[in-house]
């Protein structure tokens, strides 16, 4: 069965919500509006089993004919502060803040596996749908999961989808096992001993030893990590100085480093706290070094990923699927994958005449409408799967 063809008739409404939520963006943890637009529209489709979680969250819970086993599909709804350079009718009302990573979508593709399912509910077992707060940065998939969203009824599989301004509309990708890195942030500060320009050994110059520190951490990477277990560190910026006629006392420097390999991730700090403690050393000067665990790995469940490719080959056709390379950004859907087996996939918004190139997070990100009656039908699939093959 196919729900493709009841997905577009539906898209001029679904597209009247995207744009309802592109318009009213809000950041993790204050999604009180949006909140009241899920569950509006999610009762305005009969389903009863509708509960408000972690604030600002929404579950709902479909039903099967008979009890079986419980399946969920998960989507992000909070927006970034960023502020939305668009020029259309439907840009962001809201001064530096904006759906620019397509949680708009996202939200409104589970809208609509919402509305499929509700006309079709399974014939054995449930499907969970989670709409779930404050995926950039706050944690949200882990504040769920302390409330209780994997339990009562215990979750046994879970998907995901991400939109991707990368592959053409009509088109899905998925990574066979890893999919997106741990994003581990930290912060560091170099100390010295400020003075004058002009009489530099007398002072210990901060700047100098950081210098050597970024150069150092840069070696960290290319020479003491597998080069075969993709790592990044980035510093994203630094702070120094007050004047050009002055030796700074000290700088700090903030970065974030992303990892896939569990092991190389829990061995940067301390390779970190080594290089750093030796530079500063020798130089006379010292260190304070803030390391914060942030994202784990996202790990597919290989079994899964077939299914996925099943649900895209029944919406789309056999030639829309294929298999991809991981991505070295962060997600915190991680969270799910380490508690149950998961999935996640992505799904291609990209259309040049429709002016949806631009990447995730850019000012300009738009998306291409036309491609969510294929999110929605394909989530809506692949949950009925999972139930029809546990039977």
């Amino acid at each position: 069965m196919t729900f493709l063809n009841t997905a577009e008739k539906n898209l001029p409404s679904w597209t009247e919500w995207r744009r309802h939520l592109h318009q009213n963006p809000e950041l993790g943890l204050e999604e009180v509006e949006t909140n009241t637009f899920i569950v509006e529209r999610l009762k305005e489709m009969g389903h009863k089993h509708v509960e408000t979680i972690a604030d600002t969250g929404v579950v709902v819970l479909v039903e099967g004919k008979a009890p079986g086993k419980t399946v969920a599909l998960r989507a992000d709804i909070d927006a970034l502060p960023i502020q939305d350079e668009k020029d259309v009718a439907y840009k962001s009302k809201v001064s530096g803040k904006a759906h620019l990573c397509g949680h708009d979508a996202h939200t409104t593709m589970l809208l609509g596996a919402a509305q499929l399912l509700k006309d079709n509910p399974p014939e054995k077992g449930n499907i969970k749908l989670i709409f779930q707060p404050a995926e950039e940065g706050r944690f949200g998939a882990q504040k769920m999961i302390e409330h209780g969203v994997l339990e009562n009824p215990k979750v046994d599989a879970i998907a995901g989808l991400h939109v991707n301004p990368d592959v053409p509309t009509g088109y899905v990708t998925c990574a066979e096992k890893e999919v997106c890195a741990a994003a581990d942030f930290f912060n560091l500060e170099i100390i010295g001993e400020g003075g004058h320009a002009a009489h530099p050994h007398r002072a210990i110059d901060s700047i100098t030893m950081t210098a050597e520190v970024i150069s150092s951490l840069q070696q960290l990477i290319s020479r003491q990590i597998d080069p075969l277990a993709p790592t990044v560190l980035t510093m994203g910026q630094i702070h120094g100085g007050s004047a050009d006629n002055a030796i700074a006392p000290n700088v700090k420097v903030g970065g974030t480093v992303r990892t896939l390999d569990p092991d190389v991730r829990y061995s940067i700090e301390e390779k970190m706290n080594r290089v750093v403690k030796g530079i500063t050393d020798a130089f006379g000067g010292s260190y304070q070094l803030t390391y914060n665990y942030f994202y784990p790995p996202l790990i597919n469940d290989t079994s899964l990923v077939p299914s996925v490719k099943e649900a895209v080959g029944e919406v789309l056709g056999n030639d829309r699927f294929s298999i991809v390379k991981p991505s070295m950004g962060g997600e915190d859907f991680s969270f799910y994958a380490n508690e149950i087996p998961a999935v996640f996939f992505r799904l291609g918004v990209r259309n040049e005449a429709k002016n949806a190139f631009y990447p995730l997070h850019h000012p300009k990100f738009d998306l291409d409408e036309e491609a969510m009656p294929y999110g929605a039908s394909i989530l809506a699939t692949w949950a009925l799967n999972q139930l029809k093959e546990s039977e």
